[in-house]
């Protein structure tokens, strides 16, 4: 073998990324803590990222669709669709809050007024146990006699107590503060980011894929871009599919509710249609509160709520939500499953949301590489295709 300056520049490369790699694993904690700093100051682009990602998603529909037809209107078309794209979303917040408001206002009014008769309620409990504890009082002053307690030192403990709670209470005060602020800032810097790539999508589009066919070979190139764009349609496909199902889950709740006339019908289903965008377990969360709010007004209705949940979730787990978000995605049901359930054991709720359209792009990936291997082995179709039916016997 002919060492070369491409083969020694390429030995070097393996060799400089193994000691790199060596290094990493015996320093994990500076690596992580690394890892850790770079995310917080990249917070805001990613986060602007995403929302621009989930933002484009309807802002491309309505752009499809908007002055058309209209040559002066080309100009306007991008920042009219970025308005009407943020007055859409701004509106479904609107009208959410404008069912869930006063549904949550009734029920604090009805725990207000709960709040005397329970009171009463104590009172007689209270003085209930004081009648009982009344024959028991005189044991109980001659043992408080018999107990030698150095008063001095407890309360002198008691108030090292008081001043650790309250510097505690102080410190992380603070720290509530910073971080509130923090998250805003970074929520800002994100939104606006978000704005500007909308804004420039196309643009910035065609710098990354001078970058990509800048630094990679033609072909490697070609299947990157294959790839983003698989992504790209896989995680929109998503986006499409976790809105519908939300959608459906929370009219079969205010219909259900409705028809077997439970209190807070439509709330409880704007609630659920909400938490339903967590994949499998956003229900719950909702489930939860609906069965709280029902509680105050009829506990027995709050039973018969949770039976409903419970039937309507195992319709929703197995049928709607397989069929509706795996065919949005191109993912077979048991596979859709699958994800949900590796990445909510991996990463929670971030792992549910983001493991299905990642399995679906290593799913489609595979089943093409599948493809070209059969092709290129000779493969017929009728080896790996489903047998036909065996014909009936003759009796």
């Amino acid at each position: 073998m002919e060492w070369n300056k491409q083969n020694i520049k390429g030995l070097l490369l393996v060799v400089c990324g193994g000691v790199a790699f060596y290094c990493a694993l015996q320093n994990l904690d500076v690596v992580w803590g690394a890892v850790r700093a770079l995310l917080g100051i990249l917070a805001p682009f990613l986060l602007g990222g995403a929302l621009a990602f989930i933002m484009n998603v309807p802002m491309r529909a309505i752009e499809r669709h908007l002055l058309k037809n209209s040559r002066r209107g080309a100009r306007l078309r991008r920042p009219l669709a970025l308005v009407l794209t943020l007055l859409a979303v701004l509106g479904v917040l609107a009208l959410a809050s404008l069912v869930i408001g006063p549904g949550i206002a009734d029920a604090v009014m009805s725990i207000i007024r709960e709040i005397p008769a329970a009171f009463d309620r104590l009172q007689k409990q209270l003085n209930g146990l004081a009648e009982s504890l009344a024959a028991y009082l005189p044991m109980i002053q001659e043992w408080l006699a018999g107990v030698n307690i150095d008063w001095e030192s407890l309360s002198r403990r008691v108030l090292e107590y008081a001043q650790a709670l309250g510097s505690g209470i102080v410190s992380s005060g603070g720290g509530f503060i910073g971080g509130v602020v923090s998250g805003v800032s970074t929520f800002v810097i994100g939104l606006i980011f978000s704005f500007y790539i909308l804004l420039q999508k196309e643009k910035l589009s065609r710098h990354g894929r001078q970058v990509i066919y800048g630094l990679l070979p033609l072909r490697q190139a070609d299947r990157t871009l294959e790839i983003l764009r698989l992504a790209s349609r896989t995680f929109s496909s998503f986006l499409s599919g976790q809105c519908l199902e939300a959608c459906i889950l929370g009219t079969l709740f205010a219909v259900a509710m409705t028809i077997f006339r439970m209190p807070y019908a439509l709330l409880v289903g704007v609630l659920i249609a909400l938490t339903a965008l967590i994949p499998i377990v956003g229900a719950f969360i909702g489930c939860a509160v609906g069965a709280l709010l029902i509680a105050i007004d009829d506990p027995w209705k709050a039973l018969w709520f949770i039976v409903l949940f419970l039937v309507l979730q195992q319709i929703e787990g197995n049928l709607i939500y397989p069929h509706v978000v795996g065919s949005s995605v191109g993912l077979p049901s048991i596979w859709v499953l699958a994800a949900v359930t590796l990445g909510g054991s991996l990463m929670g709720i971030t792992g549910m949301l983001f493991f299905i359209p990642l399995c679906s792009v290593l799913y489609a990936l595979f089943r093409s590489y599948v493809k070209e291997r059969l092709a290129k082995k000779g493969v017929p179709p009728e080896k790996w295709r489903d047998p036909p039916p065996a014909p009936p016997r003759r009796r």
